[in-house]
């Protein structure tokens, strides 16, 4: 019963935002001197094991792995290297706006996902980090929900 208006919404910042991103990176580092670069996309554990109540969000994350995907095949021509980072609970001003119903589910420090970010972008064109996944440490990953 999801409104196609808020299904489109998701589609349209989720995917479509990050295709431009993604298209804008390429372009220039197809183009630069020397050529080449690296892209690391925000996935989630999310397209993986979903909770209830999340298609359109779910649904976004997939495609984003089938964007990472391509774009790592369609990078390699013009050494442009193409990851994607799967984060799980952590503690931002977005995770801190969901409501407590009770005890607050296991969270991990943002800090730590803009390490694993540095580790992957630090790396030298001539290796990928094609999927990474850090999450909270005691959060359920495997059937979820």
């Amino acid at each position: 019963e999801i409104s196609v208006e808020d299904w489109m919404s998701v589609n349209t910042i989720n995917i479509t935002g990050m295709f431009l991103c993604a298209r804008a990176a390429f372009a220039l580092m197809r183009r630069q001197d020397p050529m080449g670069g690296r892209i690391i996309n925000n996935g989630s554990i999310s397209a993986h094991v979903p909770r209830p109540g999340s298609v359109c969000y779910t649904t976004t994350k997939h495609a984003i792995t089938g964007l990472t995907k391509t774009l790592s095949l369609d990078g390699r021509a013009f050494d442009i290297a193409c990851g994607q980072i799967d984060i799980g609970n952590a503690r931002t001003e977005l995770f801190a706006a969901i409501p407590d119903g009770g005890t607050p589910p296991p969270s991990m420090d943002v800090d730590h996902v803009a390490k694993a970010v540095v580790q992957m972008a630090e790396l030298p064109l001539e290796a990928n980090v094609q999927f990474m996944t850090i999450m909270a440490t005691k959060m359920p990953f495997v059937g979820r929900g």
